[in-house]
């Protein structure tokens, strides 16, 4: 079953020992569409500090949820690396996070398919300096992703509306785009696996289709 991002937005957190926070955001790799890190909102808690918490946490993604477990306790949470919403995750920040809470480091390209694809490997070794604050290009914020421009082949369709995740594999299987006047202000559901990319410094999602493409297979809502 799909679920929208917009809607998992605010769902609170519960760790084996109480609440923790709400859903602030999710980090997903656009190479594969798997959401890599749910961003957790620690509010009065931890004075507001925003932390990363993995899939390997989590259970699956239920419709009716208004609470998502987290198999860690708040002592872990609280000791674990915080993160700032305005800097891109850099790749030392992922391996102190890795480290940390002992969970296999991602591989350079994870295969589609969600957690059950995470690769159980030992940690990398301590990088080289030049690489230790790079960012990784292909880690997004759905929340920063949302507004983009969607472009076909032949022009733009709209704007990046929603994401559509699955319950199971935490993978980001549809981009939901709002067509605006081009298509009476219809949704389209566009399968992610036709987005050949994602330009930050355009606000910009390509679609490799024509727009007669997308519209023939796309699946359209109200």
């Amino acid at each position: 079953m799909l679920h929208s991002i917009q809607q998992r937005y605010g769902e609170k957190l519960r760790a084996t020992d109480g609440e923790i926070g709400h859903v602030r955001d999710f980090y997903f790799d656009d190479k594969n569409w798997t959401v890599r890190y749910v961003v957790a909102d620690t509010g009065g808690w931890l004075t507001g500090r925003l932390v990363l918490i993995s899939p390997h946490a989590l259970g699956h993604l239920y419709p009716e949820g208004k609470v998502l477990l987290v198999s860690l306790t708040r002592k872990q949470i609280e000791d674990s690396p915080s993160i700032d919403e305005h800097k891109p995750v850099s790749r030392q920040h992922e391996e102190e996070f890795h480290r940390y809470y002992g969970y296999p480091y991602y591989a350079e390209s994870w295969p589609l398919g969600g957690l059950a694809s995470y690769p159980v490997v030992a940690p990398p070794p301590p990088p080289i300096a030049a690489k230790q604050h790079g960012v990784d290009s292909h880690l997004r914020s759905t929340r920063v992703v949302k507004g983009y421009n969607v472009e076909a082949s032949d022009g733009p369709i709209g704007e990046v509306a929603d994401f559509l995740i699955s319950g199971r594999s935490w993978v980001l299987r549809e981009m939901v785009v709002a067509s605006g006047h081009w298509y009476s202000g219809k949704e389209i559901h566009i399968p992610t696996e036709k987005i050949s990319r994602i330009s930050y410094n355009e606000s910009a999602v390509y679609v490799d289709s024509t727009k007669a493409a997308i519209m023939e297979g796309a699946q359209v809502t109200a």
